[in-house]
């Protein structure tokens, strides 16, 4: 974009009434940002939902000098600018009716075609959160994906330090400007995460950490992704709000499962009882329902060797699940009549043998 154009984007998104909806309605009927500032009051007044207290802010003089005051920002600080026009702008945010009209980044950020995922959680996470976090950052790894949080304590700093650790891009989605840090005890991450990633936000460098602010970043987390993960969160949390969001997009959310005595928990059993996440129990649910198997493995064909000698419980269970279909191990067990111990054996050493194969959620079927 040149100087003009950029100045008049800000210009624009700083005016108050005017969200990023109505924004990009301004564009449309005028044809570009810079066009809204010159177009007649009159024209404007006839398009639909554009009040005249929105009309009047156009043409105060106050925010066209805040918005070069900001130009100036940008440009001295080595930020860059996607407009959501650009090709630069990230893809799936893109198809959101409301994401941001102008986003702002630092560091080393590179979507391409990969894989996006967003990982959200508590601030107050436990070790089971953060362990299991570590293990499926570790478990995806290999499909390359890009990680996005919101750079929080708990979850949200578990996912980008495994991330990194993984060698994986991963985001920082913040609700303050590029001119500070939020928490400052995460400093120590900036560098590392700049150079594999980086950070974004819409808010310029007169904004704080806000309330409100991190209620509107948690729409860019989830339209930024095609997958929003919760991993643990309380009955009630931004995390949540965040998957509510996924699912107004039409995206898929998932949540990890707990204890139902577990405080951490709540939230994600409530999300998984009212068919508002996938259960999440391993990074395999995720390809599976995703369909993200890498090509190789999409079209390797199974082979089942020729001849092959199969003990008595292994007879058994490949018995059953030929006439039965895809089981889970505990229906396997009871139906087999075998101990769950001897049924994870005989499945283990008949997957070797190329018999059946392992399917998320603990579910097995014959080959």
């Amino acid at each position: 974009m040149t100087k003009d154009e950029l100045i008049a984007v800000l210009r624009l998104q700083n005016i108050p009434h005017i969200g990023d909806i109505s924004a990009k309605k301004l564009i449309a009927y005028c044809g570009s940002p810079i066009a809204i500032f010159t177009d007649k009051r009159k024209h404007l007044e006839k398009i639909p939902g554009i009040g005249s207290v929105a009309i009047s802010g156009l043409h105060n003089r106050k925010y066209l000098h805040a918005a070069e005051l900001e130009y100036e920002f940008i440009l001295k600080n080595g930020i860059s600018c996607s407009y959501f026009m650009d090709t630069s702008y990230p893809a799936y945010l893109k198809h959101c009716v409301d994401g941001p009209i102008l986003l702002f980044t630092k560091g080393n950020i590179k979507l391409g075609n990969k894989k996006i995922i967003s990982l959200v959680g508590t601030r107050n996470s436990t070790s089971y959160g953060r362990a299991f976090c570590e293990k499926f950052i570790e478990e995806i790894a290999p499909l390359d994906p890009v990680i996005i949080s919101g750079f929080a304590y708990g979850i949200d700093i578990c996912a980008q330090r495994a991330a990194l650790k993984n060698g994986l891009q991963t985001i920082s989605c913040v609700a303050h400007g590029l001119n500070q840090i939020y928490p400052k005890a995460h400093l120590k991450y900036v560098e590392e995460i700049n150079k594999n990633g980086g950070f974004l936000t819409e808010f310029w460098s007169s904004s704080n950490p806000d309330r409100e602010n991190f209620l509107k970043r948690n729409r860019i987390i989830a339209g930024l992704s095609e997958a929003t993960i919760v991993i643990e969160s309380a009955e009630k949390g931004g995390s949540l709000v965040t998957a509510e969001m996924a699912n107004s997009y039409n995206r898929d959310v998932f949540a990890v499962p707990g204890r139902v005595q577990d405080k951490y928990s709540l939230g994600c059993n409530n999300l998984i009882r009212g068919q508002k996440a996938h259960m999440l129990t391993s990074a395999a649910d995720l390809i599976y329902l995703m369909d993200w198997q890498l090509e190789e493995h999409k079209t390797a064909v199974v082979q089942k060797q020729l001849f092959v000698e199969l003990d008595e419980n292994e007879k058994i269970i490949y018995s059953f699940l030929q006439k039965d279909g895809r089981q889970l191990l505990d229906h396997i067990a009871l139906e087999c009549q075998l101990p769950v111990f001897k049924t994870v054996s005989s499945l283990l050493n008949m997957e070797m043998k190329g018999m059946i194969r392992p399917l998320p959620g603990k579910q097995y079927e014959a080959i």
